[in-house]
């Protein structure tokens, strides 16, 4: 099985795809127009999270409320109330492609930390292929996000993945006092308050989501914006390993897209409650099925930064 049979289904997809069902789908880097890119690029320019990461910068044990919320400059004016995760939550699914147990994967918010100054969420995806399915194709994937715990948009965002013979490390620092995104030798503008592919997740789960609206979100990925609508279908009660869930029923697309057209499906299943935590996620192309299904799960302490 070669990098090129897993084609890629949109770059809509991506942008949930990447927390736990891209590792399996595989995302627009299998291209090989991405893949020559991110095999020549340089990102010697960016600092390393150990240089940005201050010490000492662990979760306070007092709540820091928004009406207490810090001078940061430059217009970073936006304050979003969060009741729906916090420092400590960790999901974890087991992945499946078609009938075949494919391997596992984890969403995680660690504690709060700094990042050049601002306090931030450290959220790490991972997705592990088990010993069956690294036979044919081995999966060892991490995406960090580094978000704002005030007005929740992206600072910082990296990616490390060993996909079969692939491997791959980009990293993007976000200016968001001057919508810059900042990647190797590349500054793209960008819009304010923009996500990167993991903190879509996260800032959409603190949204109201009504059966039959849609939220559209700013996205920056793969050194290019886009418009992610967030459509929500239906409220629907599903059962996986981790219990029985009354959830609402979302399905995110690129907005006015041309170039990527419908080759593939994506639908997630959130709790229906504050917390709006993904309980499962689908997705069907050509390739085949893909699911992700939550096994087990702590919850965060929502509120203290």
């Amino acid at each position: 099985m070669t990098v090129e049979e897993f084609k890629p289904i949109s770059k809509g997809l991506l942008v949930f795809l990447i927390v736990v069902v891209m590792v399996f789908l595989l995302s627009e880097s299998r291209t090989k127009k991405i893949l020559a890119t991110n095999s020549t690029e340089n990102n010697s320019s960016l600092a390393s999270p150990d240089t940005l990461l201050k010490e000492g910068t662990k979760q306070d044990s007092s709540s820091i409320g928004l009406n207490k919320l810090p001078f940061r400059g430059g217009g970073l004016t936006r304050a979003i109330p969060n009741n729906a995760f916090g420092a400590g939550e960790r999901l974890v699914y087991s992945v499946g492609y078609g009938m075949i147990k494919a391997g596992e994967a984890s969403l995680e918010v660690e504690d709060a930390t700094k990042l050049n100054g601002n306090r931030c969420f450290h959220i790490i995806s991972t997705a592990k292929s088990n010993k069956f399915f690294s036979f044919f194709f081995n999966v060892d994937d991490r995406v960090e996000s580094y978000m704002d715990v005030y007005g929740l948009f992206s600072l910082r965002f990296e990616k490390h993945l060993i996909e079969g013979k692939f491997r791959a490390e980009a990293y993007v620092q976000f200016d968001q006092k001057r919508s810059l995104a900042i990647s190797g030798k590349d500054t793209i503008p960008t819009s304010r308050y923009v996500q990167d592919a993991l903190s879509v997740l996260y800032y959409a789960r603190t949204q109201k989501l009504e059966v039959g609206k849609s939220i559209s979100v700013d996205n920056y990925a793969d050194r290019k914006n886009y418009l992610l609508e967030i459509k929500v279908h239906r409220k629907e009660t599903v059962e996986v390993p981790a219990g029985k869930f009354d959830c609402i029923v979302i399905e995110p697309q690129l907005k006015g897209s041309t170039i990527f057209k419908h080759e593939g499906k994506l639908t997630v299943w959130l709790t229906d409650d504050e917390k709006k935590m993904p309980v499962l996620m689908k997705s069907k192309a050509f390739i085949g099925s893909v699911s992700a299904s939550l096994k087990e799960y702590r919850l965060g302490e929502v509120g203290k930064y």
